[in-house]
């Protein structure tokens, strides 16, 4: 299918793209990478009359680490932060489930602040936003405004920015001591969506296991972050194998997925157990001799 008509613009400064979005409102639509917004277009799931290409903006393809979390500025590719060493370094959950996102060659186009902006509750960066208690700044006739996650999703595919707001940039806090990051999903094929994805920020102290935190991809319609912390209070690292049914368990209770023609609903609520177990599992075992919080899921270089 081929997209309705429409005009395209492309501002060269914020300002000029600020004023586009003045004068088209609702009719406007902003495009970066446009990895999530043309297969829409295409569809004809949206017609908007005006796209405003922000490709050539300065001041937005930065990545900043610094005051303990993670900057990305609104023109910042999936695949040019996944291969950051500063932004893994302080917070790995980030290149953990930005390696599944898609396929690579999409990952050098799309963008993590776009893939914010489209809100699916089928892609993983909505879901670590949560996680991590992150947020997001827009730009707008009100100047600045910064939008905590919990604000920003409103619904599927929806978010609470203004039709006269630009995205300029997303945050994501670092982990911080004692606390560990993974994430997991399972699809059909690479590349495809998940049927159920899960991330997770594991705390311990002496050994301990003190808290655990999962957001999940596939399974919610908008984001959400799940507290799991008394399934595993009180549980020695090393026995983290037996806290794992009681995750699973925990997890099963409290979503409560829709199904669709790739995975009934008691499927993805059972995958999403399973797969939030053995990423426990996962994360309570650090790679010997690292004292950095474990990178669990993160692919190799070059695989999707």
């Amino acid at each position: 299918m081929k997209p309705s008509p429409f005009t395209m613009h492309r501002p060269t400064t914020l300002d000029e793209a600020l004023e586009l979005l003045r004068a088209y409102g609702a009719k406007g639509k902003v495009i970066a990478g446009g990895q999530s917004l043309v297969p829409v277009l295409n569809m004809r799931l949206a017609a908007p009359e005006h796209l405003i290409d922000i490709t050539a903006l300065t001041g937005l393809d930065g990545i900043s680490v610094a005051e303990g979390s993670v900057e990305v500025g609104a023109l910042v590719t999936h695949r040019r932060l996944e291969r950051s060493p500063e932004a893994r370094a302080a917070q790995p959950l980030l290149r953990a489930a930005l390696g599944c996102v898609a396929h690579p060659a999409i990952r050098n186009r799309g963008t993590t602040v776009g893939s914010l902006a489209h809100a699916d509750p089928n892609g993983e960066m909505p879901a670590i936003l949560a996680l991590t208690g992150g947020w997001v700044t827009a730009r707008g006739d009100s100047g600045e405004r910064r939008i905590g996650w919990e604000d920003f999703n409103v619904g599927p595919l929806e978010t609470s920015l203004e039709p006269h707001e630009l995205l300029t940039s997303a945050t994501f806090p670092a982990l911080a001591p004692g606390q560990r990051g993974g994430f997991k999903e399972l699809t059909r094929r690479t590349g495809d969506y998940a049927l159920a994805g899960v991330g997770m920020i594991l705390t311990i102290e002496n050994e301990t296991m003190t808290g655990l935190r999962a957001s999940f991809v596939s399974v919610t319609d908008m984001p959400v972050v799940v507290d799991l912390g008394e399934a595993v209070a009180g549980v020695p690292v090393a026995a983290a194998d037996s806290a794992a049914p009681a995750v699973a368990a925990a997890v099963e209770a409290c979503v409560d997925p829709v199904g669709d023609i790739h995975a009934t609903a008691d499927y993805r609520r059972r995958l999403a157990g399973v797969l939030a177990g053995r990423l426990l599992e996962e994360l309570a075992q650090p790679p010997a001799g690292s004292a950095q919080p474990r990178d669990s899921l993160a692919p190799a270089e070059g695989a999707a």
